[in-house]
């Protein structure tokens, strides 16, 4: 009796543990979906750059982010959160001057939102089942690049040629955000 009430807490641990580890394939597929349809979502906002070549800039995105195996891997997670979160924050700036339809910006910050929660979970799963601590100073290139953005866009006074010029770059940085997620771990 004894042996069959240990074989069955044992299955319970197994199983529990098993379910509660984060699954990185089904995480890496859902962060590459989301990549891609806000990108989609950003295309489908009026506006090309050609007639604004006077107002682009470099913001200068992160060499280290463009380079993802040289990132820890279990700072993967956090730099994409981070992303989703600068992103959104701009994203909730002085939209008046664009133009842009609010449906479509609104969907784009719905699936922004959507998984930075869903990022933020697994993040506190992780911090709880592999006892990590997070370095900050992985972020810092990325936190000084959306700087120099929202700087950029105060600048111009959030003008419609500056929001173009940014589209442009959210785009950019999705498109990255999209090859990082290749790099989580197994």
């Amino acid at each position: 009796m004894t042996s069959r009430c240990i074989l069955q807490t044992a299955l319970l641990v197994y199983f529990s543990t098993t379910v509660l580890a984060v699954n990185y394939d089904l995480l890496r597929f859902q962060l590459s979906s989301s990549s891609v349809e806000c990108q989609n979502l950003l295309l489908q906002l009026n506006g090309t750059t050609k007639d604004c070549i006077k107002d682009r800039m470099n913001f200068k995105f992160p060499e280290e982010i463009e380079k993802p195996q040289q990132v820890q891997k279990e700072a993967l997670l956090l730099v994409t959160l981070d992303i989703f979160q600068k992103t959104s924050d701009i994203f909730r700036k002085n939209l008046s001057s664009t133009g842009w339809n609010e449906i479509i910006v609104n969907n784009l910050l719905e699936k922004i939102h959507w998984q930075i929660e869903h990022l933020e979970e697994i993040l506190e799963k992780i911090k709880e089942e592999e006892n990590f601590t997070w370095d900050d100073r992985t972020l810092l290139p990325l936190k000084r690049y959306y700087l120099r953005i929202v700087r950029y866009l105060k600048a111009k006074v959030y003008s419609i040629c500056a929001w173009k010029i940014v589209r442009a770059e959210m785009l950019r940085s999705f498109f990255f955000l999209d090859k990082f997620t290749n790099y989580l771990p197994n």
